[in-house]
């Protein structure tokens, strides 16, 4: 069983930055896939930056790429997701999520085809941007 524990959400105004991280425990691979999504109120679930743990392969949604900076840490078992240049617009709950491979999401919607690639979750943290 992997556990996923999300911290760093909060509020700010427009153009202000927050940093997210996600703490991976339990069993996990070596080398394993980890993503960031988000799902406002009345919307569906969009994927908006995935990580290969224990590589270097970065993965971004067109919306964030610019604005939000994904890494990981020396421990490889946690990622951060930096959010730069806020808009109300990302207002969203964000989770984080694990899987095994991150090889195919250059091929995939973050809308549509990356959340089938992960099969762990966490609870979420909440990000709210005031115009």
């Amino acid at each position: 069983q992997v556990q996923l524990v999300e911290s760093g959400g909060g509020s700010v105004q427009a153009g202000g930055s927050l940093r997210l991280s996600c703490a991976a425990s339990g069993y996990i691979y070596t080398r394993f896939c980890m993503g960031w999504f988000r799902q406002a109120p009345g919307a569906e679930r969009e994927g908006v930056a995935a990580i290969y743990i224990g590589g270097e392969s970065t993965y971004y949604a067109d919306s964030v790429k610019g604005r939000f900076t994904i890494s990981q840490d020396n421990t490889k078992t946690t990622s951060h997701l930096q959010l730069n240049s806020l808009k109300p617009e990302d207002t969203a709950m964000y989770y984080c999520a694990a899987g095994i491979d991150c090889s195919t999401l250059d091929s995939e919607s973050p809308r549509t085809g990356w959340a089938m690639m992960f099969g762990h979750w966490g609870q979420g943290t909440q990000v709210t941007v005031s115009s």
